[in-house]
């Protein structure tokens, strides 16, 4: 399952390369693999419906009981045929619905296979913290493919809303994931429902041991939060129909047979461990049963096919929820028969609308007419399908729902059996209703007074070329002229017919179905009562058939009275929707927002830092002195003299730059702080630590004078206008003495209540045992806490990420040539040639360069003689080699002697910024091989290939291995797979320096030359 969910990846990333040179036959290429994985799972058909899983664990963070576990029962294997097997079909309905498109498909394509791949990940994984994982994945590419049409804020708006209200969903269901799995110990679904009747019955007895049943009752609501949201269950129903702005194929597959599936996958997982809970009946038919009568009521009344199917399928997941409230197998049963039914036909209805747009431009019914004259094969598929939604004998839809009412008619024994069997014939009449009104709509030739002649192009013309001559029923009933619509092919129709025929197949022959739902019944505890249900076609005249056939004729009544029926809806009280009742919070939310952005952002820095200081000291005073206090002790101020003049001299630089008035010196001074505590770090024998502290106070004090070039020289003197300003310097002093205090507190009182030995007694040798190194600090970096390590290069590079979004709108532009472009090569040799013959003054004062043709400092060609620094140009090409080799020295001796990726990176980059000091913005990109951003990605992405490469063989994620072999002239080596991780941090570092180098540097010289320029030519206009 794992090279499977590989090869989703995979294909998903080379997608839209693919795309852009084979078109939308792409899809067909990409409808091969689920393709062929469902043929592969068929193998597995009979193993596992006969109880043996397949399934496959690798170990992650055992001590987190997080595995990345994949298991394939008969749940996930009857969810795999509607995931590969419908998402098969799309894929290669996709080829004709976007032939003649222009947009980019490549991008549609890699979105909506890598759905299909985050779906199979969803049923396989045993996990259910991986489970979660697949499901927020599925939740933001169903948020890329709502908003496929970027360009219409129709779309946009549905996209965001649709991620907004399940991802609240989900975070929901993360606290109750972790609740649950916690108490018990473990993460596995199958054990988490193994144990569950137990976990039940023991809490409802009263026993806390493991969870008591207020505990274990909240966890399921929080998780059914999840569940619900995602399969648009009242009252956050209405994110579904929003979503309708997208391409139609993606309502055919995430909002038929796949995402909204996700929801009703997660009851059936839970409902043999925790179905006989109260509370998660009771929430399960109080919400079913409204969203399935309240979604078949707005069907009805309304106007675009993708409108009704929409809110079709909110009704219909309100039923497959009411089914499952039951929680007995027969429920469970019954429930499966739908979802495998409902899937058939509600995928094939949305694609046989998507052949309707697409050929006729609308899919308003007010403008179709005659469809079913145009496109007879697509009628007759549309119509099966859509009498299988209504269920109607002898097709899926009708065996399925058969299996229901033979569920719940006559076995009502308390409130909630009543009210879901009450609810099921309510909605079942509504879902025949407005499956009538759907093939209607889209295919029947409609009365003359019902089209929008105004916006309708007609297949017929008069002979003057005017409006077409109206048409005459049997009856004499004056109809409309046919709607223009293009023939449709047999690939295009192709998808939607094998779903019929397997509807049909289905409805005929149910007994496969009955095979493959069965065994999933063995899940429940050997208490639960037997199954009595048999998938058939004809039971006998029973009094489920006989409630069948009073839904038919009550439906057929609702449809023939269609025109009544709209007229009752539009005469009742106007109601806010729910869609217009959450934009009303989010406007709300927004309000509040703003309200509290103007109550704290003043603009002002020394405000943040008062609040963020003046916190930093409330609150961890409190919590030291509301408990006990511990004695102070063990303290040593100091170990030498030297400490105490280091110290003295930092202390005079923090007061300097308090009441130094120049910005550069104030800058300076602040530099000798930090490179102060650089000596302390040497003194007290920590080389890593100066080193590091050294380099990063160097790229700092760089940043900070390149900044300086557009701040004013002086630092202003601003005093209040209420003359309060001697008041807020006292406050300001106290602040800054108050948090100095409290930090060195801390510390000495961390140090006195340590009651047991320090832990990094112990580092020297775990780095050795477990690292492979003797260089304790950098083992502990890249291998013992290595996840925290790739957590800050994660921050590190979306930090540089977000600079270079903010100073460079139109994109990095470090993506170009990096040398000299053709231009201004040209320009500087034309330059050359006018100026050959150049006194020896001026040619020693460096005004002009006569350099061989392509220098190693370009600074002749790129600055003003009054910029250029000769004496620097040399020190550079001294110094730059030396300080690469140096840091590509730390970084491969890093594991066992002082330095790392880390240092390394910082060295290297400062490197670059010698070379950018010596020559500019050209300099810079003439030094550098790649861009800041190939040099980001590249960190980050071999930092986390080598993070998962363990998990192929079976080691936990960010697991390091040892290698000794002997190399000619190197002798032996010592490698440790952790350097290829430090390599990524080096690469990283790297980026972020040439990021700043960029922003700070070359984007202000443009601007200190824009401004040079226009006050040049100010004074020539003067």
């Amino acid at each position: 399952m794992t090279i499977v969910l590989a090869l989703f990846l995979l294909l998903s990333i080379i997608a839209p390369w693919v795309a852009r040179r084979i078109g939308a036959s792409v899809f067909y290429l990409l409808a091969a693999l689920p393709a062929l994985v469902l043929a592969f799972v068929l193998t597995k058909t009979q193993s596992i419906l006969g109880g043996t899983p397949w399934s496959e664990s690798y170990r992650w963070v055992p001590e987190l009981n997080l595995e990345l576990t994949f298991r394939m029962d008969t749940l996930s294997w009857v969810m795999s045929l509607l995931v590969l097997g419908i998402g098969s079909l799309v894929l290669f309905y996709c080829a004709s619905y976007f032939k003649h498109s222009s947009g980019d498909i490549g991008q549609f394509a890699a979105y909506l296979f890598g759905f299909a791949g985050a779906m199979f990940g969803l049923i396989t994984a045993d996990n259910f913290i991986i489970m979660f994982i697949f499901w927020e994945i599925t939740t933001i590419l169903s948020y890329l493919l709502i908003g496929y049409s970027r360009h219409r804020l129709s779309a946009r708006s549905s996209a965001l809303q649709a991620l907004t209200v399940t991802t609240a969903g989900g975070l929901a269901m993360l606290v109750g994931i972790i609740m649950l799995g916690h108490s018990l110990g473990t993460y596995s679904l199958a054990e988490l429902v193994e144990r569950g009747p137990a976990l039940v019955a023991a809490a409802q007895a009263g026993d806390n041991n493991t969870m008591s049943l207020g505990l274990l009752s909240a966890a399921l609501v929080l998780i059914l939060c999840g569940a619900l949201s995602k399969s648009a269950i009242f009252p956050v129903h209405f994110w579904l129909p929003g979503a309708m702005a997208a391409p139609t194929p993606v309502s055919a597959y995430l909002h038929a047979a796949a995402m909204v599936k996700a929801g009703i996958y997660i009851l059936l997982r839970l409902a043999p461990g925790y179905g006989e809970v109260a509370i998660w009946q009771n929430i399960l038919v109080i919400f079913g049963a409204f969203t399935m009568i309240f979604g078949g009521w707005a069907a009805l009344k309304q106007t675009d096919l993708k409108l009704i199917l929409a809110y079709g399928t909110v009704s219909q997941l309100g039923f497959l929820t009411l089914i499952i409230s039951g929680g007995t197998p027969n429920a469970i049963y019954a429930a499966m028969a739908m979802m495998l039914a409902h899937s058939l036909f509600k995928a094939t209805l949305f694609l046989a609308v998507g052949i309707i747009d697409h050929q006729s431009g609308t899919r308003d019914i007010r403008r179709l007419s005659g469809i079913y004259r145009r496109a007879p094969k697509l009628f007759w598929v549309s119509l099966i399908s859509a009498a299988s939604m209504a269920g109607v004998p002898p097709l899926a839809g009708f065996v399925a729902k058969e299996a229901v009412l033979k569920t719940y008619v006559g076995h009502t024994t308390g409130w909630q059996s009543a009210v879901t069997l009450a609810a099921i014939v309510l909605g079942s009449v509504l879902t025949f209703a407005y499956s009538a009104r759907f093939v209607w709509g889209a295919f029947a030739a409609k009365p003359y007074n019902y089209i929008n002649h105004e916006h309708v192009k007609y297949c017929q013309e008069s002979a003057d070329g005017g409006r077409p001559a109206a048409l005459r029923s049997k009856s004499g009933k004056k109809l409309s002229p046919d709607t223009a619509f293009h023939q449709v092919s047999y690939s295009f129709v192709a998808a939607p017919a094998v779903l019929t025929l397997l509807t049909v197949f289905f409805g005929f022959y149910p007994e496969p179905a009955h095979l493959f739902i069965k065994p999933f019944l063995d899940a429940f505890p050997a208490s639960a009562p037997e199954l009595e249900l048999h998938l058939a076609l004809w039971h006998g005249f029973t009094p489920a058939l006989f409630t069948s056939l009073a839904i038919v004729l009550v439906g057929l009544i609702l449809f023939v009275f269609k025109r009544q029926i709209e007229e009752m809806q539009r005469a009742l009280p106007h109601t806010p929707s729910a869609s217009v009742v959450y934009r009303n919070l989010i406007d709300l939310l927004d309000r509040f927002a703003v309200w509290v952005t103007g109550m704290t952002q003043r603009g002002s820095l020394a405000y943040y830092l008062a609040v963020i200081l003046m916190t930093a000291v409330v609150v961890p005073t409190a919590a030291l002195f509301i408990n006990e206090t511990p004695p102070l002790g063990n303290i040593r101020i100091s170990e030498s003299p030297a400490q105490w003049s280091i110290v003295l001299v930092m202390i005079v630089a923090a007061l300097v730059v308090v009441f130094v008035r120049r910005r550069f010196l104030a800058i300076l001074m602040v530099s000798v702080t930090g490179y102060g505590m650089a000596i302390l770090f040497a003194i007290r024998s920590a080389p890593d630590l100066a080193t590091t502290q050294l380099l990063v106070e160097t790229i700092v004090l760089v940043a900070f004078v390149l900044a300086m070039r557009v701040l004013p020289r002086d630092i202003p003197r601003v005093k209040a206008k209420d003359g309060k300003d001697g008041a807020r310097k006292t406050l300001r002093v106290i602040i800054a003495v108050g948090f100095a205090t409290l930090m060195m507190a801390l510390a000495m009182f961390t140090f006195s209540s340590r009651s047991l030995p320090a832990i990094s007694l112990d580092m020297p040798r775990l780095a050795y045992e477990i690292g492979y190194g003797y260089n304790v600090v950098n083992v502990i970096l890249v291998d013992l806490r290595v996840w925290d390590t790739f957590g800050e290069i994660s921050v590190l590079a979306l930090a540089a990420t977000g600079v270079a979004s903010l100073l460079f709108i139109g994109g990095r532009a470090d993506d170009r040539n990096q040398r000299l472009d053709t231009t201004t090569m040209k320009k500087i040799e034309k330059s050359f040639t006018q100026r050959r013959h150049i006194s020896v003054q001026q040619r020693v004062a460096g005004q002009f360069s006569s350099v061989e043709r392509d220098p190693f400092i370009v600074a002749g060609r790129t600055l003003p003689p009054e910029s250029r620094s000769i004496l620097l140009e040399v020190v550079t090409r001294l110094i730059f080699h030396t300080l690469i080799m140096v840091s590509v020295y730390m970084l491969v001796a890093g594991h066992n002697l002082p330095g790392g990726g880390f240092a390394g990176g910082l060295l290297a980059g400062l490197a670059f910024a010698v070379r950018y000091l010596a020559g500019g913005g050209a300099e810079l990109r003439a030094a550098s091989p790649l861009s800041a951003g190939a040099f980001l990605g590249a960190g980050l992405g071999l930092s986390t290939l080598y993070a998962i490469a363990p998990a192929f063989w079976g080691d936990p994620i960010f697991s390091s291995y040892v290698f000794d072999f002997w190399v000619p002239v190197f002798g032996d080596v010592h490698f440790v797979t952790a350097v290829i991780f430090d390599l990524g941090v080096y690469l990283l570092v790297i980026g972020l320096v040439l990021d700043i180098l960029r922003s700070l540097g070359e984007r202000v010289d443009e601007k200190l030359i824009k401004e040079r320029k226009n006050k040049n030519r100010r004074k020539a206009q003067s």
